[in-house]
């Protein structure tokens, strides 16, 4: 029981006294929070630019361009020429603009007994089709409503919407459980790895197992003081999350440590794999980034997994990350507790009892 308090207290001192480790574990997860916090934080709405040039100048036409300017998802520009509002369409700045002709009024006060349809100029920004399709229809909506008035339209089946308040989630809410996530990937996977690789090429580890140190010993001693990193990162994290973004930990404290201790666990073992199969600590850091890069981006840090093209998802739903981030992501944000994320508990269980096995057969001590 001494040789493995010394050995996580060694372990502690070894991350305390080198800066780099340091920077890359506490420091930049954090930087890399707030940066992209503060940039898409709040990136949760649809906000649509129009432009309407107003030819008419009547009180019919005032009325119609209220409408726009009483809706919120609208920026609305109505003090540019014709010339100018298309200038700023090509360069991607407006997804609308909408000219207002002459004859509006006429249009919209009597019903021409030719039946001639008066049109109304609408270009649109064919390199960001979704949102100008929003615009469209919204568009189409409030000319289709004032063409129905002109023939006493009377409809026969209608909608009736009732709003749910759904929960209040921001692009910061799914990013810090990410970055969580990401940290304990990259201090136990390419951590162990770097670390592990670089004592047995100086020789530490042959002069460990020459000693009456177990491996069972050593391994603990790992597992404690990564354990601790883990939580101490977490916290940071939380508690900057919570101050300058407001993000709050909606579930149990209980099942969020247990996921990053199963998480921990999952990665050493991982970590463990790679340092048996890399001969130096030179290409331990190579092999670990080239499993861990890849990672970033389909286990769901950054990105939603269900945005990702189908072919992916077999692949996606294999990795541990996947299953990590969105255990952390359902607890803090929905309140999931443990009988619902059974399943991502299961997979990161046996992602460690796997590795490990793999880890026992690739390990060398020299």
């Amino acid at each position: 029981m001494k040789a493995y308090w010394q050995l996580t207290l060694a372990q502690l001192r070894i991350f305390a006294r080198n800066r780099q480790v340091l920077f890359w574990t506490l420091f930049f997860p954090v930087f890399l929070m707030l940066m992209l916090g503060s940039f898409l934080g709040s990136g949760n709405g649809i906000s649509l630019s129009i432009a309407i040039i107003d030819e008419e100048n009547s009180k019919q036409s005032s009325e119609f361009i209220s409408v726009f300017e009483d809706n919120e998802a609208v920026q609305l520009e109505q003090d540019l020429t014709e010339e100018e509002a298309l200038s700023l369409l090509n360069t991607g700045d407006l997804q609308l603009v909408v000219i207002v002709p002459k004859g509006f009024a006429n249009s919209v006060t009597q019903v021409n007994a030719d039946e001639s349809v008066l049109k109304i100029p609408v270009y649109y920004n064919e390199t960001n089709f979704a949102v100008s399709q929003i615009g469209l229809t919204l568009v189409d909506s409030v000319v289709d409503g004032i063409s129905k008035q002109m023939v006493d339209y009377h409809p026969v089946v209608v909608t009736e919407a009732k709003g749910v308040e759904a929960l209040d989630l921001q692009y910061i809410d799914f990013l810090v459980p990410g970055i969580v996530a990401m940290m304990i990937m990259s201090n136990n996977m390419n951590g162990v790895a770097g670390q592990i690789s670089a004592w047995r090429e100086r020789g530490i580890l042959r002069r460990m197992q020459g000693t009456t140190l177990k491996a069972s010993t050593f391994i603990a001693g790992q597992i404690t003081a990564r354990l601790l990193l883990n939580g101490l990162q977490a916290m940071i994290v939380l508690l900057i999350g919570n101050l300058v973004f407001d993000v709050q930990v909606s579930g149990s404290w209980l099942t969020l440590t247990l996921f990053v201790i199963l998480g921990t666990l999952a990665f050493m073992a991982i970590g463990f794999i790679i340092a048996g199969i890399a001969k130096t600590p030179e290409s331990a850091a190579p092999i670990a980034g080239f499993l861990s890069f890849p990672m970033l981006f389909l286990g769901g840090v950054f990105f939603p997994i269900n945005n990702m093209p189908d072919f992916l998802q077999p692949v996606v739903k294999l990795l541990p990350i996947s299953h990590l981030s969105t255990a952390l992501r359902e607890v803090m944000n929905v309140g999931a507790s443990l009988s619902t994320m059974w399943l991502e508990a299961v997979i990161l269980i046996g992602w460690l009892i796997g590795a490990f096995i793999v880890a026992s057969f690739t390990f060398k001590w020299e």
